[in-house]
């Protein structure tokens, strides 16, 4: 018998968080990871103590805004950004963290991971944000697609 190797146990952990979303358009989930440690965990969703989409519906949808444009008017805070604020909440650094995330980080995400000092980014599925990955690249953080029947594609 084998083992599950480690990108695929994780991502799989970063599935089920994705559960927890609140998002009526995409759930999302996200890990950080620091030696085999889970440090923080973020789903994508509305801030605490405030209506979330399934309650008070989508805004982008009501106001026809296409997949991928104008989050500012989001209600929900993407997985990514949660699993920082989780761990800026509890006390927890996640520098030199790996980030493990089911959907590819959009632009926002990506300069806000790169400030935390996180050294790599996984994700499971595409999103088209060309300036993220640049930015990524930029910063010298890897930046590598999980495909769970796979592994890792650079």
């Amino acid at each position: 018998m084998t083992r599950k190797p480690w990108p695929r146990y994780f991502m799989d952990i970063t599935r089920l968080v994705a559960e927890r979303s609140t998002c009526n358009r995409r759930k999302v989930g996200a890990i950080a990871v620091k030696d085999k440690r889970i440090l923080a965990t973020g789903y994508n969703g509305a801030p605490r103590n405030m209506r979330d989409c399934m309650v008070a519906g989508c805004l982008r949808d009501q106001r026809g805004v296409p997949s991928g444009q104008r989050h500012e008017i989001c209600r929900g805070l993407h997985a990514e950004q949660n699993v920082i604020v989780q761990a800026a909440v509890h006390g927890i650094s996640i520098q030199g963290a790996e980030i493990y995330c089911t959907h590819q980080p959009c632009l926002i995400c990506a300069k806000m991971l790169i400030n935390c000092g996180v050294v790599a980014v996984f994700y499971e599925s595409p999103y088209p944000d060309p300036m993220s990955e640049g930015m990524f690249a930029e910063a010298g953080i890897g930046l590598a697609r999980i495909d769970t029947l796979n592994e890792i594609k650079a």
